[in-house]
């Protein structure tokens, strides 16, 4: 056995393992942590197979974003699970269909690689991304930002809608808070900005018994 199919092995049976216990852990917490472990053993089997850019994208997005919300999330936010287990057999039927659903669509997809090429229609050949001297992340890059740069920049741009949408729907402003306000800073004229007072000889800028405002 060689050295890569060693690491597969590896990575596989991690990979299944930390999901089985993502699914079985009773911690909240631990599944998470399981969950980020599965990510990792994902992220090395896409090295294995030259995908340089899925494994990267595995651990800085899912790993470092999302995964990592999911821990404090459930760490800050004092959820119940008891109540939500509590009705787990209630919506276990609705759970089993979908369930059943999945695996026959997994059964139909195995299935079809016996079928012959005029039952399912030709495929389209897949664009050439990867030559001997071009690297898997780069070949992508080339086809984002040239083939498909405007469908990658109208994608951009809803998710940016979309965060400054959740971030105007969720802002709260506090009472008593002093906040900056850029036209208020920017309409100041020297009149308002400034006050000169003149002080005598042996006198203080406050009044007597008062100290500066801290």
């Amino acid at each position: 056995m060689g050295l890569e199919a060693f690491f597969f092995y590896i990575f596989s049976i991690a990979a299944v393992a930390s999901a089985i216990l993502v699914i079985i852990a009773r911690n909240p917490v631990h599944a998470v942590l399981f969950l980020i472990l599965a990510f990792f053993n994902a992220a090395g089997l896409f090295v294995l197979l030259g995908a340089e850019f899925l494994a990267m994208l595995l651990v800085i997005v899912y790993v470092g974003a999302v995964a990592v919300l999911f821990l404090f999330v459930v760490m800050m936010l004092d959820v119940d699970f008891a109540e939500l287990r509590a009705g787990f057999i209630k919506n276990a039927g609705l759970g089993a269909i979908v369930g059943g659903i999945v695996m026959l669509e997994l059964i139909m997809v195995l299935g079809f690689q016996s079928y012959s090429s005029q039952i399912i229609g030709n495929p389209a050949a897949p664009a050439p991304l990867v030559t001997d001297n071009v690297t898997n992340t780069e070949a992508l890059g080339r086809i984002l930002y040239t083939k498909y740069i405007f469908f990658f920049q109208v994608a951009g741009l809803i998710l940016l809608v979309a965060m400054i949408g959740a971030i105007v729907l969720t802002l709260r402003h506090k009472e008593g808070v002093r906040r900056q306000s850029i036209a208020v800073q920017v309409a100041r004229t020297p009149e308002t900005a400034m006050e000169i007072i003149k002080v005598a000889p042996g006198q203080s800028v406050f009044p007597k018994n008062e100290g500066p405002a801290e």
